[in-house]
């Protein structure tokens, strides 16, 4: 085994990105399931509200 210490690194460096991605993901700490789901229908809610009111300012953007 030449490259003895290569697994041992790799699985550091593994473990730092799941950490990292992990706290990224933290924005819904604290909340139920259906916290969640209540909160982005009502986000989803507002979008759509958003972009009755604009009449289709955003549409030459889309391909």
């Amino acid at each position: 085994m030449t490259r003895g210490n290569q697994r041992d690194l790799a699985r550091a460096k593994n473990q730092k990105k799941l950490q990292e991605q992990a706290r990224k993901k933290g924005a819904d700490d604290g909340l139920t399931l259906e916290q969640r789901r209540q909160r982005d229908a009502d986000r989803l809610r507002e979008k759509q509200m958003q972009k009755q009111q604009g009449g289709g300012e955003g549409e030459s953007s889309k391909k």
